[in-house]
């Protein structure tokens, strides 16, 4: 059932030279100064670049950071005041860029990582930073004063290449996903101030049965959605501190038809996700369901969305109705979602 809504393009972004692998909206308030929106991509043509609206509200690229990568750049994030950026590549570093008036400049590089670095995401209190990669492992690096950062821990509990790292929207507690099916909780020890695995998800009752590609937490941090290769999509309920209490609430299934490589929950709380059909779907929380009924149903799907395959959706943390995808096409496109009468 689709339900009255439409996603429609507005914008069309290209300059890339290879497939665009990630997006990241700054998240910085308009208070700071700063340009209303402000969209970053990286790519493997070893670029990252960032898009703005001009003044007659076209969107364009107004910076190309390049030369700190010399293999594909697979993900980007801003650190939640949004003044640094990290990358993270398949050359096994991570860099770090300054925002400071309207120039980029790379102040660290973060090396350790045997060789593919598939992910990198900032805590809430934008203190640490998360790593993950092809060699198994998820790095945690402390910010310290001078551009600085020090590797606190090597989380190792994974048996592959671990896809994707997020931390939960208002704590210390972070989450990984893999190849290896599971998808790995991981927190703090208050008495030893070391880190470990507190719960794995991946019982064979409800978790996911091939590779975990992505997760995305609401806005408060009580569920969390995740997508795979076995062409599901599933939703959990996170009870915080409470490990235990972290349940499968539902399974999202005959959407899509090919690999799930992203999904991502905006504020408003509709569930982005998009897919190696080239298709894109939303979904939303169906409020008067019974006990019958699916928790989330499908708002809409946008057939040929791209090209080929759609590698990362993003809803805009400014204007929650704007999403951008990115795909394998090297084309970025950004979406109004609106409600049709």
């Amino acid at each position: 059932m689709e339900l009255g809504a439409e996603l429609r393009e507005v914008e069309r972004l290209e300059g890339h030279g290879d497939r665009v692998w990630s997006l990241a909206w700054n998240p910085a308030p308009e208070n700071c100064g700063r340009a209303p929106a402000m969209l970053a991509s990286c790519s493997g043509d070893k670029t990252v670049r960032i898009w703005q609206p001009t003044s007659s509200g076209a969107w364009d690229c107004s910076a190309v950071l390049e030369d700190a990568h010399n293999r594909t750049v697979r993900s980007c994030a801003w650190s939640p005041n949004g003044k640094l950026l990290a990358t993270a590549s398949f050359d096994s570093t991570i860099a770090i860029w300054e925002y400071i008036g309207n120039d980029f400049e790379c102040v660290a590089t973060l090396e350790g990582h045997e060789n593919e670095v598939k992910s990198v995401s900032w805590s809430a209190s934008g203190l640490l930073l998360a790593t993950c990669g092809r060699d198994k492992t998820v790095w945690l690096w402390e910010v310290q004063p001078g551009n600085e950062y020090e590797c606190v821990s090597v989380l190792q509990g994974h048996s592959q290449d671990v896809k994707m790292v997020q931390w939960h929207p208002n704590l210390d507690i972070l989450v990984s996903v893999s190849y290896d099916n599971s998808i790995k909780v991981w927190a703090e020890d208050g008495d030893s101030d070391d880190w470990h695995c507190v719960r794995t998800l991946n019982e064979a009752s409800s978790g996911h049965s091939s590779t975990v590609w992505a997760l995305s937490f609401n806005t408060t941090g009580d569920r969390m959605v995740t997508c795979s290769d076995d062409l599901t999509l599933k939703i959990w309920n996170t009870g915080l501190e409470d490990y235990d209490s972290w349940r499968h609430l539902c399974t999202l299934s005959g959407y899509h038809d090919r690999t799930i490589f992203s999904v991502h929950w905006s504020s408003e709380g509709v569930i982005a996700s998009g897919a190696a059909d080239d298709a894109m779907c939303l979904f939303v929380e169906n409020q008067d369901h019974s006990v019958d009924e699916a928790p989330y149903i499908l708002l809409l799907k946008k057939e040929k969305a791209h090209d080929m395959d759609v590698n990362s959706v993003r809803w805009s943390p400014k204007e929650p109705s704007l999403l951008a995808s990115a795909s394998d096409d090297g084309v970025i496109k950004l979406w109004e979602l609106s409600q049709v009468s």
